[in-house]
């Protein structure tokens, strides 16, 4: 049975956070940094006067949602994208 994850995302601490589902640790990680970077671009660029974003990978355990870890206890963000295959 495959795993059922989902990315959140924080764009601007305090404020609730999104969801998207993922398929893949790798899908996962490339989501989460794209949204890192356009948070950085849209600082840099002045867009936003600042931000305090947050986010990471859940897995659907048991009927509950729990933050991602591996089989060494890593989460998604400890992980390196050249890691991480289909």
């Amino acid at each position: 049975m495959a795993k059922k994850l989902r990315v959140w995302w924080i764009p601007q601490v305090p404020m609730k956070s999104f969801h998207f589902t993922v398929f893949t640790l790798r899908e996962a990680k490339m989501i989460i940094d794209v949204l890192g970077e356009y948070d950085l671009f849209q600082f840099e660029n002045k867009i936003k006067p600042d931000y305090s974003n947050t986010g990471g990978l859940e897995e659907f355990i048991d009927g509950e949602w729990f933050e991602y870890e591996d089989e060494e206890g890593r989460t998604i963000d400890e992980i390196e994208y050249e890691e991480l295959h289909d």
